[in-house]
């Protein structure tokens, strides 16, 4: 077993319990209490770190995000594993302009859907595979597939992860989603597109959208599931055989958030919101009145076979490189272990 002196954690724009536990500063007191140094990867100045927000590629780290790039991170290889998920489900919709002639789904056929794309990319578009989940579920709910409609590719070289403190982000810690396609269906170049989340309800509203379907609260999780529905909590294997304690520690962590943000629901949505980098109003709008209900960790089948069949489409779409067992990537034992300890 090696000695550890830091580890590295990341997290998306998203509500996510691990992302209210740091801010509440409970990650840092936590690993400072044993003497390990918490780093953040995507704060980092190092491109090769911040890539590991997507590729999970340094050891002794932890990720709570969308899961998109974790799963594609497991089917090429890399060694994880997921000791939690949180399903926080989220407002996801096809949008159009007003007098598009666009109102229902049915109107879609044969028209321009907008898909974000990065051609550029070395790691997981993970964009362009959740937009076109989005659009795929849409659809189906019609009777539809992507073949009735156009899809039409928006390229851009734009770094997913563009160091924070960029000058083009006009003094924003990041650059917001789906502008690309707002200037493409302002331009007349697209129909439609997918928007999810805190971001895609202000834009919606800003434009005075169509919102043409709405799915995201939809009954059937193989619907709703989506880069953001669940978002799960990976560890690297080194880190979870070598220091299997810390990582309970930090389970136990990041689970007590459950009960704290159902005591303290306005303070967890503005955490939330300074997260995304949004008003309030539009968590309680994206992600429903029960949102601070919504933050705990669980293991449950329901949550592993979303995420086997959101795979599954990944896999048919070709956005990761193989097939690997989901229901093996998950261990819980450290949950396990940090409920039973809570208990006791």
């Amino acid at each position: 077993m090696s000695s550890l002196s830091s580890v590295w954690y990341t997290r998306c724009p998203a509500p996510t319990p691990l992302s209210i536990a740091h801010q509440l500063g409970w990650i840092d007191k936590q690993f400072q209490s044993t003497g390990v140094t918490v780093r953040s990867i995507r704060d980092s100045k190092d491109p090769a770190v911040r890539q590991s927000h997507f590729t999970h590629a340094l050891d002794f780290s932890f990720r709570q995000g969308g899961n998109i790039p974790p799963i594609w991170a497991r089917s090429d290889g890399r060694e994880t594993r997921v000791v939690g998920i949180t399903t926080t489900d989220e407002f996801q919709a096809i949008i159009a302009l007003p007098g598009s002639g666009i109102a229902v789904t049915k109107d879609l056929r044969g028209r321009r859907i907008g898909v974000p794309r990065k051609p550029n990319s070395d790691v997981v578009d993970f964009q362009r595979a959740t937009a076109l989940k989005g659009i795929v579920s849409a659809l189906s709910l019609e009777g539809l597939d992507h073949r009735d409609v156009e899809l039409v590719h928006l390229d851009s070289n734009e770094d997913n992860l563009t160091e924070r403190g960029n000058a083009a982000f006009l003094g924003l810690k990041r650059r917001y989603p789906y502008g690309d396609e707002l200037l493409a269906l302002a331009s007349g170049k697209i129909d439609a597109f997918f928007v999810k989340g805190a971001e895609g309800v202000v834009l919606a509203n800003q434009i005075g959208a169509v919102v043409v379907s709405e799915f995201g609260f939809h009954p059937d999780p193989k619907i709703r599931i989506n880069n953001g529905t669940p978002r799960p909590l990976t560890v690297d294997a080194r880190f979870l055989e070598e220091h299997f304690d810390l990582v309970v520690d930090l389970l136990g962590t990041v689970a007590s958030v459950h009960d704290w943000a159902t005591q303290n629901q306005d303070t967890a949505v503005r955490f939330i919101a300074n997260e995304i980098g949004v008003g309030e109003d539009a968590v309680w709008a994206a992600n429903g009145p029960d949102v601070h209900r919504h933050l705990g960790l669980t293991l449950d089948d329901g949550q592993i076979a979303a995420f086997d069949h959101f795979k599954h489409f990944l896999l048919d779409w070709g956005f990761i490189p193989g097939d690997f067992d989901v229901f093996g990537w998950i261990d819980n034992r450290p949950l396990a272990a940090a409920l039973r300890r809570a208990a006791a």
